[in-house]
């Protein structure tokens, strides 16, 4: 009887777990699967509080809908009857001079249109005008390893990059967008420009790809991302979970993996799956071969807070979902969601639910993260009263820091994996390498990767 083990209990290794044991049953293989999971619970960065009348995600809170891997896996755990979608409203972007829309007919701020490129109050006529060159310059270099913000820039000016597009963008994959690939954020824009000659050509011939998108872009769950957790523990009937279990280090055992638990205990596996964050998986292998691979990934840092007010969600002086704040205003924070307005399953009666983010990339994140929570609470409330003047005082908090916990993709992210994954095949074939550290930070693409390597295990124990 093989034995098969996922290391972490996050998104990928309960999607990696849910595709073995499917398989498991399909073929009748007979493998004997262990899930282990050093905190109390599973999840990972995916944690659901419910307090008074709010219900609060001190992680990803929520999932791209159009992700293939998405809704096969609803309907595989019958959750299809508890799927709520986002609200949409008017995205803002807060500068100096307060909050401005982002124009409807763009894509992270990218226009769709030369109508929507001269609608925005963001940039200048002139900065307008830079962005016009679009239309008339050809691709000659950039492919899809290129940074981001220089193909962007390249193509559409520096003002339009800087001051609505950056700050969108860098929102969504934190990180400066010249040491981001066009692969790890929008491979898609390339092929634009070379199959139509601009980009903003590209996004309007497929206008439809986006818009169709647009009103059910994201999905949660009637009682927060929890209950997709929840359900993929219920349905993990043949394997053994292992909560509370720290992994101190993995040891090759002839063609086999030996696993030794901080208890002291040993468990061997004859494929063991490691979805831990580059970080501990690097500690945990302890492999000099690795160690300048490994170097090359990174991680950053984020401080989230949610204030619930009792009172109306109505009362928000401006229409919308949020805002994300540009470089250099008087706001210590990077974004705001307009949570209740947003998810209205996260605020029973109606009532106003913030969520502030405060990452690594702001210039004042070191004070930030030597503060106290009552001291954060505050930094968060005057960020409110700044940009929303709104002047009451909370009567839920909820504040998470996620410490060097979330994958930073640079432009030495691909090769650094590859050279990882091709080594660790050599230097100790049992293990494979999951999670959002290596192969797509969204929740789809942790799915897909833990459906992927369930499916390639079993291909191999097959032909053995």
């Amino acid at each position: 009887m093989k034995k098969v083990a996922v290391i972490g209990g996050g998104i990928t290794g309960l999607s990696a777990m849910h595709y073995l044991q499917q398989l498991n049953r399909q073929q009748g293989l007979g493998l004997e699967l262990t899930l282990i999971e050093k905190e109390q619970e599973l999840g990972g960065k995916i944690r659901t509080v419910t307090d008074g009348e709010f219900i609060m995600e001190t992680g990803a809170d929520s999932i791209v809908a159009r992700h293939a891997s998405v809704w096969p896996l609803v309907e595989e755990l019958g959750l299809e009857d508890r799927v709520v979608y986002n609200g949409t409203g008017i995205s803002y972007l807060y500068t100096d001079s307060g909050l401005h829309a982002i124009p409807k007919d763009t894509v992270f701020g990218i226009p769709m249109s030369e109508e929507a490129l001269f609608s925005s109050t963001l940039i200048s006529e002139e900065g307008k005008r830079e962005a016009l060159k679009d239309f008339g310059t050809k691709n000659e270099h950039f492919t899809r390893d290129s940074s981001v913000g220089a193909f962007l820039e390249s193509f559409l000016g520096k003002e339009l990059v800087e001051k609505q597009i950056a700050p969108v963008l860098s929102g969504v994959y934190s990180g400066n967008l010249h040491d981001l690939t066009l692969a790890s954020t929008l491979p898609y824009l390339v092929d634009y420009k070379n199959e139509y000659g601009s980009i903003i050509k590209g996004l309007e011939a497929n206008r439809a790809k986006f818009q169709g998108a647009a009103n059910k872009k994201f999905l949660s769950f009637d009682k927060g991302m929890g209950v997709l957790i929840d359900r993929l523990e219920e349905t993990l009937t043949d394997a053994a979970i292992l909560k509370g279990a720290a992994v101190s280090s993995l040891e090759k055992t002839g063609e086999k993996a030996a696993i030794i638990l901080a208890d002291g205990r040993t468990m061997e596996a004859d494929c063991v799956i490691l979805t831990a964050p580059h970080h501990l998986a690097q500690q945990l292998l302890n492999l000099d071969e690795l160690e300048p691979d490994f170097n090359q990934l990174h991680n950053s840092s984020l401080i989230s807070i949610y204030l619930g007010f009792d009172v109306a969600d109505s009362e928000l002086p401006e229409d919308g979902t949020g805002f994300i704040v540009s470089k250099n205003t008087d706001l210590r924070c990077n974004a705001c969601t307009w949570t209740s307005r947003k998810w209205t399953h996260t605020s029973f009666d109606g009532k106003l639910l913030v969520r502030l983010f405060y990452k690594s990339s702001n210039p004042g994140f070191d004070e930030l993260k030597g503060m106290t929570e009552q001291q954060l609470v505050a930094v968060a409330l005057e960020d409110i009263r700044k940009s929303l003047k709104l002047a009451a005082e909370p009567a839920t908090v909820e504040v998470t820091g996620w410490n060097g916990n979330m994958p930073n993709y640079n432009m030495n992210h691909k090769s650094a994996v590859e050279g990882l994954e091709r080594k660790l095949a050599e230097q100790m074939p049992a293990v494979r390498l999951a999670g959002a550290s290596y192969h797509g930070v969204g929740i789809g693409a942790c799915i897909q990767k833990g459906k992927d390597l369930a499916a390639a295990l079993v291909a191999e124990i097959e032909h053995e």
